[in-house]
């Protein structure tokens, strides 16, 4: 008696493709096996083909004329029905492995793919899979992907607007911060402020305007790659003052060294994440380009104010004189960055920068003395009780954003690279980094801190214990060092022809076809490939609950403007725009 799972038998075998000759007694459509619905012959389908001790597995990749034999294509024109299936592994025994040590003979019997059977490629919760959702063409079939592979081998989830992205990364995070994971721990950065609400139950959130529960955003400048720090403080600068700069903020950290903890005092170097006064910097560095000398032996200076560092109001001294008259120039110790100093003055005073250069309890006052150091911050990320850390650069002005990320992403991995043996190292507590929009700030540009620092994480972070997950609606316009070194690709539906290249040459040729489906996906959806699959699936995303999903969602224009016109008050308008945050509130 013919099994309810028979589809075929095996016609022609070419390497791992395999030709299938679907049996007359198949009827086209859904199956029901065991209670259970199946999708028979469709594309993205999976097939077994037992050989004795063990089974073959492999995907159909092409269904109808065009799968035919070239050589049986009368046949096809008589009516059978014909599928192409690509081997993509097998299970010898009980386990799953990737890749076939032998091929199928001709006539083989070719079977459906059942619930029984995915369990055995995939396995339970216990063993590390992680639940996500349902097999698209089986809704009663959980998906499972691996999550050792999801995180070392990195991944990215890749969906044009409207797809279901942000929420596929919300429906995502959830699960892998579940009760069987209770030491989890995510660095979510948030471009457009989204993920507040849909991850409040599991996240502490930072951002520059906090409210409610939220908690102060800070990142402050001594901790940021100097050359980052001045290159946006003063607009660039020459090599020579540049390196005449950096010499006195070692010497400055060189004063404070002996405060803190693991210092090596003849191994600092100004990248040395050690607090200093920007303040007292521009104040010393101003000083010579303004001085003059009230006499010829350029030992009184002509002082008339001495300024303040504190309120950045430079020293004022009589102007010089014409041609030898007093008072004279000063010439010692002179940089020629008047200009430089005047952009770095204005950045310190711009308010809208104080989450970098005024950081709270983390600023230095005028001798390098902070309330609060590295440890505060790092535990403010990476040690409080929730599994996940929101960072919503929403306020952000675009100026400093690729900066700033980049900041924070050298502040993490270098944390955690040199702390990678201590418990709270990363080796110990593994650590994602998901990074939203990210197409906005991993381009191809030039000069970009943001793009180095992942690109060193993406290459380097496996072997310490930390992972990148990359979100984009433009996986085409990601540089390809950080795209290629992505293990794991979560595609929804994409439109345009270069966004689905860049998923198309993660799959084999033979696996290609599967990409022509990402147009018509449904919101949701997804194609999972790579190494937390174990085979490629299309998969329908659980949606969480309404209220834990991201703000992202298209505003209900029909309904709105529906509605009569209410009270309109544009000065608080004005002022959300002043203040960088879209939540002000006028306070009482």
């Amino acid at each position: 008696m013919t099994a309810p799972t028979f589809l075929g038998r095996v016609g022609t075998v070419a390497g791992s493709m395999v030709s299938v000759r679907q049996a007359e007694s198949v009827a086209s459509g859904i199956a029901i096996i065991g209670g259970r619905s199946y999708r028979v012959g469709q594309v993205g389908s999976f097939v077994r083909i037992p050989q004795g001790y063990h089974d073959l597995y492999g995907i159909i990749s092409e269904a109808g004329a065009n799968a035919t034999p070239e050589t049986l294509r009368d046949a096809g024109e008589r009516g059978d029905s014909w599928m192409t299936v690509q081997l993509v592994g097998e299970i010898v025994e009980t386990s799953f492995e990737r890749g076939i040590s032998q091929y199928p003979g001709i006539n083989d019997e070719v079977h459906l793919v059942t619930e029984e059977d995915l369990a055995k490629i995939y396995g339970g919760e216990a063993t590390g899979q992680v639940t996500i959702g349902r097999l698209a063409g089986a809704e009663s079939i959980p998906v499972r992907i691996d999550l050792d592979a999801l995180i070392t081998r990195h991944s990215a989830i890749l969906g044009s607007t409207g797809s279901g992205k942000s929420t596929t990364v919300a429906s995502l995070l959830r699960s892998l911060c579940g009760a069987a994971f209770p030491s989890a721990r995510v660095l979510l950065i948030d471009i457009h402020g989204e993920y507040a609400a849909a991850l409040k139950s599991i996240a502490a959130v930072y951002r520059i305007n906090p409210t409610g529960d939220e908690r102060s955003l800070v990142i402050p400048y001594w901790a940021i790659d100097p050359q980052e720090l001045f290159e946006f403080l003063t607009g660039g600068l020459e090599d020579k003052a540049f390196t005449a700069i950096l010499d006195r903020v070692q010497a400055m950290k060189a004063t404070v060294a002996k405060d803190f903890k693991g210092v090596d005092e003849n191994a600092l170097t100004s990248s040395t994440p050690l607090p200093f006064s920007l303040k007292q910097l521009w104040y010393d560095l101003i000083d010579p380009e303004v001085r003059t000398w009230a006499n010829t032996e350029r030992t009184v200076a002509a002082l008339e104010d001495k300024g303040d560092a504190e309120t950045l109001r430079q020293p004022r001294y009589k102007p010089p004189g014409a041609g030898s008259a007093l008072p004279n120039q000063n010439q010692q110790g002179v940089l020629h960055i008047r200009r430089q100093l005047d952009q770095m003055r204005s950045r310190l005073l711009d308010r809208q920068y104080d989450f970098m250069l005024r950081p709270g309890d983390w600023e230095p006052d005028l001798a390098g003395k902070a309330k609060k150091d590295l440890p505060e911050l790092l535990e403010a990320w990476f040690g409080h009780d929730k599994p996940v850390t929101v960072l919503d650069l929403s306020g952000v002005p675009s100026t400093v954003l690729l900066r700033l990320i980049g900041g924070i992403l050298n502040i993490t991995y270098e944390a955690l690279f040199w702390g990678r043996e201590l418990p709270e190292g990363a080796r110990s507590r593994p650590q994602l980094v998901v990074m939203e929009e990210a197409h906005r700030y991993l381009g191809k540009d030039t000069d970009n801190p943001a793009r180095d620092m992942v690109q060193r994480i993406v290459k380097e972070g496996r072997k310490f214990g930390i992972g990148a997950m990359i979100v984009s609606q433009r996986p085409s316009e990601i540089d390809e060092t950080i795209l290629s070194q992505c293990g794991t690709l979560i595609a929804l539906r994409l439109s345009n022809t270069n966004d689905r290249g860049k998923v198309q040459a993660a799959l084999p040729d033979s696996l290609s076809g599967l990409t022509d489906a990402l147009p018509v996906l449904r919101t949701g959806e997804a194609l999972i490939m790579g190494e937390a699959a174990k085979l490629p699936i299309r998969c329908r995303i659980t949606l969480p609950p309404e209220e834990f999903r991201p703000s992202s969602g298209d505003p209900a224009v029909a309904k709105a403007w529906s509605q009569p016109r209410g009270a309109q008050d544009y000065q608080r308008l004005a002022a959300a725009w002043r203040s960088q945050d879209p939540k002000w509130k006028e306070k009482t």
